[in-house]
């Protein structure tokens, strides 16, 4: 009896640590299951806050061109007076966002978003309430600042917060979505909230949005290393003022003239400061501009496709606009409806695009997308005053909404693969600041010539010959990508970008 019961004692005695040691691995298995989860969650809901981020502020450069009738009439702008809703946000968004690309070395990119964004918002509830027109035009300025401190960080965090490989790869691809998409779901947007709520929501719109990604931003991104280095005052200064004479001289190119005085000055002041940048960033150690980007064409050619894509495509969101408007009298709700295909398809393509790197490399899947662009704007540039959307707008937008979904992903992936060492954040601001200026080249070099062909040949004439000149631009764009592609280094995936500025 006492043998059996020490036997059993000794049984249990043995046995109990191995129970615990059991439960304790499942306790720990489940814990770090739910840890993992939680990661998993924290890792999704960081990357919706940059999608959503990316996707505001380029949505704002265009939610307002449906509602300017409105603004017009209710604020008394004049003419020339209404161009600045557009201009003084694309001035401050593009003139400054080389200079904002190096605040996220000094604080954080991180605080840098948050900042950039309540900026935004308050910018955004003040225009929603302005008074008068100027009220108007410097709210929208200041969203512009709002903005250029907030976008250069989207890229870095984006970095920072994945891993290499796929899910780098399906982030990059909902980024560029919202980079590509952008422009037309804000004339969607903005078509809907003009028509059912009136002007001012285009603006109120940004408030709600916008802390929710302060929100997001604060308890789900992971901050970025903070540097030491010496600010590049000399290379700021001069970029701030090259950009801001480009784009004003291009904008008022528009509306005063390629030969008026005020766009030879801008232009002048604008070649002056880049010699002086260009300068100045050769023997800087932590340059605003990595010069290293212009001087190697793996990341030089992309660089300038991401200039020129952007010229063609915001000129057409913009001709497409004053067709619809004008030729088929549709309603501002209507020709933001009547994008809603093309937006449609660049999601669907934009989904496979990740699919498609790892078996044919950005270099080919880049050259298909560039491809399908000119084809869509060529059959488009055949417009006919006479045919119906469904006959002759339908069919060319979705051709480019295949174009678009295959073309930013590749392109922008490969800025960013060979972005130089410790130079990340700087070459987020250059990639975002030419896809700015892109866009204003290309609405202030085709709406001039839209506006000297519908002088002649009417309004579907003058959006024909308009719609070449964008056929120009990707088509320059696609050349040079195709030949360089050839000869181009590949892309190493698995290599995580240094995630400093």
């Amino acid at each position: 009896m006492t043998d059996t019961l020490s036997l059993d004692l000794t049984a249990e005695t043995t046995d109990a640590p191995r129970r615990a040691a059991g439960k304790a691995s499942s306790l720990s298995s489940r814990g770090l299951a739910a840890a993992s989860g939680k990661r998993g969650k924290a890792s999704a809901l960081a990357l919706v806050t940059v999608f959503i981020t990316q996707l505001m502020l380029v949505v704002d450069a265009s939610i307002v061109n449906v509602a300017l009738p409105d603004i017009q009439k209710a604020l008394h702008f004049t003419p020339s007076g209404l161009s600045w809703v557009v201009t003084g946000y694309a001035l401050a968004f593009a003139g400054l966002m080389l200079l904002t690309g190096k605040l996220g070395s000094k604080i954080g990119a991180k605080r840098a978003l948050i900042i950039g964004t309540l900026v935004f918002i308050v910018a955004s509830a003040a225009g929603g309430l302005a008074p008068t027109a100027s009220a108007l035009i410097v709210a929208r300025v200041v969203q512009g600042i709002g903005a250029a401190i907030a976008a250069p960080s989207t890229l870095v965090l984006l970095i920072e917060n994945t891993t290499p490989g796929a899910q780098r790869n399906r982030a990059m691809s909902l980024f560029v979505l919202a980079a590509g998409s952008g422009g037309a779901i804000g004339l969607i947007l903005g078509g809907v909230l003009t028509t059912g709520f009136g002007w001012e929501w285009v603006m109120f719109v940004n408030v709600p949005i916008g802390i929710l990604i302060a929100l997001g931003a604060a308890f789900f991104l992971r901050e970025t290393e903070r540097t030491g280095e010496r600010l590049d005052f000399g290379g700021a200064t001069t970029s701030v003022i090259a950009m801001v004479a480009l784009v004003y001289g291009f904008t008022s190119a528009a509306t005063s003239g390629w030969g008026s005085p005020v766009v030879i000055v801008s232009f002048a002041v604008a070649v002056a400061s880049l010699t002086a940048l260009v300068l100045i960033e050769r023997g800087h150690r932590s340059p605003v501009v990595p010069l290293q980007l212009f001087t190697r064409s793996r990341s030089a050619v992309p660089l300038v496709s991401m200039l020129l894509v952007p010229a063609g495509m915001f000129a057409f969101f913009y001709l497409i606009t004053l067709f619809t408007q004008d030729v088929y009298h549709f309603s501002p709700l209507g020709t933001g409806l009547s994008l809603l295909p093309f937006v449609t398809v660049m999601i669907v393509v934009s989904q496979f695009a990740p699919r498609l790197l790892p078996q044919f490399g950005e270099r080919l899947v880049g050259a298909v997308g560039l491809a399908a662009l000119v084809i869509g704007l060529g059959w488009l540039s055949q417009l006919q005053a006479s045919e119906s959307y469904a006959a002759g707008i339908l069919g060319p937008i979705v051709v480019m909404g295949v174009g678009a979904g295959l073309t930013f992903a590749p392109i922008t992936g490969l800025i960013m693969a060979h972005a130089p060492e410790g130079h990340v954040g700087a070459t987020s601001s250059v990639l975002q600041t030419m896809q700015q200026l892109g866009g204003s080249i290309g609405v202030a070099v085709l709406s001039t010539v839209f506006v000297s062909a519908a002088a002649t040949a009417g309004l579907a004439g003058g959006l024909t010959t308009a719609i070449i000149g964008g056929v120009v631009f990707v088509g320059v764009a696609f050349v040079l990508y195709a030949l360089w592609g050839s000869n181009a280094p590949a892309v190493q995936t698995d290599a995580a970008p240094v995630v400093t500025h």
